[in-house]
């Protein structure tokens, strides 16, 4: 991609974060912004490192993990186009607490902390929306952390591949997996063989089909039910 053609404030008035904005604060806030391509397997950032900035994924996807004492790796969280991450901490003056690390080839937008105090200043309205951006993802990882402890592993496979269907609901679905399932497996805080055996048994039960990254769901209200059919 041809960074010098990218139009950063076009880009940031399509985000929820910023829609509201006016031209000449768009620009503003893309003065104070970078454009940052990386390879698989860079790094946003390390544990430790200082936070000045929030992030916002442009493509590509990125993880977002912790290392255990033992040297494991904890997926926290995936995080794919048009999603943004870091905004909490950076308003804390400490350091990273986590590790972020592309997991595809990526580009990313960095929002300085400066560009963005200074809307905050002129704009009550923007300090508001980021509000709201942060209760939105404070929500997601509290249902994260009421999944691991109260579903088992197959309920969260299953409530993983469902995620993204419809309120109203559809006999059958394709979902494509974004990352390889050794990432999903760390993501749903289980091992990738486990992770695999959850599916081949959902595959043996004729609810689902795996074809290497891609899971057809052919029976959403039976899966949904399982095991509890």
């Amino acid at each position: 991609m041809d960074l010098e053609r990218f139009d950063l404030p076009r880009y940031l008035s399509m985000l929820p974060l910023f829609q509201e904005m006016q031209p000449p604060e768009l620009q503003r806030l893309a003065a104070g912004s970078k454009l940052r391509q990386l390879a698989r397997g860079d790094d946003v950032f390390r544990l430790g490192e200082r936070c000045n900035e929030f992030h916002v994924a442009v493509t590509g996807q990125i993880k977002l993990f912790a290392i255990s004492p033992a040297g494991q790796e904890k997926i926290i969280e995936i995080v794919g186009p048009g999603n943004s991450f870091a905004e909490a901490l950076m308003f804390t003056d400490r350091p990273y607490f986590i590790n972020a690390q592309a997991l595809s080839d990526c580009l990313l937008v960095s929002v300085g902390k400066d560009a963005v105090l200074r809307e905050i200043g002129n704009d009550p309205r923007f300090c508001m929306r980021m509000l709201a951006g942060l209760s939105r993802r404070l929500h997601g990882l509290v249902n994260d952390v009421q999944a691991y402890a109260l579903h088992s592993g197959v309920e969260r496979v299953i409530g993983y591949l469902m995620r993204d269907l419809p309120e109203d609901g559809v006999e059958a679905a394709s979902v494509q997996l974004p990352v390889s399932k050794a990432s999903i497996a760390s993501r749903l805080s289980m091992t990738p063989e486990y992770f695999s055996k959850v599916l081949r048994e959902l595959e043996d039960k004729g609810l689902i089909e795996v074809d290497k990254r891609e899971i057809r769901l052919l029976d959403t209200q039976q899966l949904a039910r399982y095991p509890l059919k």
